[in-house]
């Protein structure tokens, strides 16, 4: 399990890729003052989800034990309310997964391979609208 630590001024949960994509989209996320914690599996997204304060999360349809819809699913039953707004990247774009993904008010999709640009331009967006373009205040 990842150590998590108080949260920065923002704090996005990433999944681990085999690429390592992630490790760079912290690295760009880093200098801005944004935190980032990292998931291995569905699983452990799920329990970093509950347990830490996260702002927005990024998930991939195909993570080991739990996808990320599964997650976010999961998520609303266990905290009977909504999960952070979530970014959803996926390997095969379909209608019925974007259908899928909106119904359960998924913030954006992405194709996979990521494009850094398109998840810095979502994330941005994210913080817009769900955070009044302000770092959400520590707790």
């Amino acid at each position: 399990m990842v150590e998590t630590k108080p949260p920065a001024r923002f704090t996005v949960l990433l999944p681990i890729e085999k690429d390592g994509w992630h490790e760079t989209v912290m690295r760009l996320l880093e200098p801005q003052g944004v935190h980032s914690l990292v998931a291995h599996s569905g699983r452990e997204a799920l329990g970093l989800l509950e347990s830490a304060d996260i702002h927005a999360a990024v998930l991939d349809t195909n993570m080991p034990q739990l996808g990320g819809l599964q997650v976010i699913k999961l998520m609303r039953e266990m905290r009977g309310r909504m999960p952070p707004p979530a970014i959803l990247l996926t390997q095969s774009l379909s209608n019925s997964l974007l259908r899928e993904a909106l119904g359960m008010h998924v913030f954006s999709v992405l194709s996979k391979p990521v494009d850094f640009n398109l998840l810095l331009d979502a994330l941005a967006r994210l913080l817009r609208r769900y955070h009044e373009n302000r770092w959400p205040s520590e707790s």
